[in-house]
């Protein structure tokens, strides 16, 4: 789970009031070297950084092109692994192997620091999922070392089926523990289905179209699209457009309130803080320690040279014009 852009840009996240339904669209970036597998990438962008904690949504595949992760490091943040098919075998300094397989969710918790590789595993089927960050408040973000695996229980609903794996939806629950309240789930739509979900009023809402076409509050959303929905709803309407079935996540949570600053594959609150944690993974510190299972080229991915100039907060120009009363 990490950006492996040469030149990856400072990004400061904060809540920005929007309204209605906003279809926020990918770019590509490359998860690797030159034949990297492909990624799209919807958060974090200019016109929004962050949907509830949720603040990285990188999709990918299904592709034939294999992920090989070398060790590299994290902090102040949450890893989620969901994958549609294809199966990733992870590898964390917390000493924790696992296998990463389709409907199954796999958190790892990066707290004060950790490292992890991913390799996917030889399969006759194509590697396909997301792979996302949360962010963790301030209170929490020097918290242990962790990891949690959940298989949730497939919900039947009309015309649908729901996987929740954070946080609660359609009566199902995660028992996966979040330090900020989220919601993460896949629903699957049959054909020409729709769908009414009771949702939290408190939550601001992302769906994100993995297959099919789909309306959102009547929006068309395409594959690789983010639908961005603001809080003060309780309710929320998914439609199924094609002849064939749809699949879509859909993220949630309480708007943080909290700027953070992400560079590479930190976390944190300032330029100070990124530029220690980089100083600290290219020193070898103990506050990453070690990935002793991975078996691919590199020992550990080097850190990217810093911009020129220090990092700070970037302006949204959205947030400047909610100030001023205007949509």
């Amino acid at each position: 789970m990490s950006n492996l852009e040469p030149a990856p840009i400072e990004v400061a996240c904060a809540a920005v009031p929007s309204a209605g339904t906003e279809v926020l669209r990918p770019r590509e970036v490359p998860l690797g070297g030159p034949r990297a597998m492909r990624v799209r990438r919807t958060l974090p962008q200019r016109q929004r950084s962050l949907i509830g904690a949720w603040c990285f949504v990188d999709h990918y595949g299904p592709a034939s092109a294999r992920m090989d992760v070398p060790p590299h490091p994290h902090t102040g943040l949450q890893t989620v692994s969901w994958l549609f098919s294809g199966e990733v075998e992870h590898n964390d300094s917390a000493g924790v192997q696992a296998a990463i397989r389709p409907g199954e969710l796999n958190l790892m918790t990066a707290g004060a620091g950790i490292c992890h590789s991913e390799v996917s595993v030889p399969s006759a089927a194509a590697l396909h999922g997301v792979q996302l960050w949360v962010a963790l408040p301030n209170s929490d973000r020097a918290t242990d070392r962790a990891f949690d695996h959940y298989a949730p229980q497939p919900v039947p609903l009309p015309g649908a089926t729901v996987r929740v794996f954070l946080g609660d939806l359609a009566g199902s629950r995660s028992a996966v523990h979040t330090f900020t309240p989220l919601l993460g789930a896949q629903v699957d739509l049959d054909a020409g289905a729709h769908l009414d979900l009771d949702v939290d009023p408190a939550f601001e809402h992302g769906v994100l179209c993995d297959l099919g076409t789909v309306r959102v509050e009547g929006a068309p959303v395409a594959v690789a699209e983010l639908a961005y929905l603001n809080p003060g709803r309780s309710s929320l309407l998914l439609r199924n457009e094609g002849d064939g079935p749809a699949r879509v996540l859909l993220l949630g949570g309480t708007p943080f309130t909290e700027e953070l600053v992400m560079w590479w594959n930190f976390v944190g609150r300032s330029h100070d803080d990124i530029a220690a944690y980089r100083q600290l993974w290219e020193a070898g510190d103990d506050r990453f320690g070690a990935v002793h299972n991975y078996r691919g080229s590199l020992t550990r991915l080097p850190a990217p040279p810093l911009p020129t100039t220090r990092l700070r907060p970037r302006p949204n120009p959205k947030r400047k014009e909610s100030t001023n009363g205007h949509r």
